[in-house]
């Protein structure tokens, strides 16, 4: 029979190699939206360059 001791340090480890996973998981998802949302804005800031910025609004705004 296993001593308690030992079956609540093996779950807290469990619990703690989880946590570090998950915040690499949350880390990596980060850097993922920052570089997509970067090259969304990149792309936008290209197309405003390359389009006539001249004519009005479709909508008839100033």
């Amino acid at each position: 029979m296993p001593d308690i001791n030992d079956v609540i340090a093996a779950r807290i480890e469990q619990a703690r190699r989880k946590a570090a996973a998950d915040r690499e998981h949350r880390q990596r998802r980060a850097r993922a939206r920052a570089a997509g949302l970067a090259k969304r804005h990149a792309r936008k800031l290209r197309h405003l360059a390359e389009t006539d910025n001249t004519s009005p609004a479709a909508s008839g705004a100033l």
